[in-house]
């Protein structure tokens, strides 16, 4: 009967993880940028069927009232 040798070496250390904080950072990036654009076509708008109006009247000013002149104070008297 003939003998099989298996050998199974482990992986060397040189393996760096800085493939996995790549895609880590891929991912975070690709997460802002999609929030971003969600939010600038309004889709998180609470009510975006909403029929709101908002009407404001301004007084007509014609002329402007001026202001008040500020009274004199007398000179003190000296005998």
């Amino acid at each position: 009967m003939a003998d099989t040798i298996i050998t199974n070496t482990p992986r060397s250390q040189d393996d760096s993880s800085s493939s996995g904080l790549i895609v880590a950072l891929v991912i975070i990036v690709a997460l802002i940028v999609g929030t971003a654009l969600f939010y600038q076509n309004g889709y998180f708008r609470t009510n975006p069927d909403s029929t709101t109006n908002i009407k404001v009247s301004l007084p007509d000013v014609k002329t402007p009232t001026p202001a008040p002149s500020p009274t004199p104070t007398p000179a003190p008297v000296t005998p």
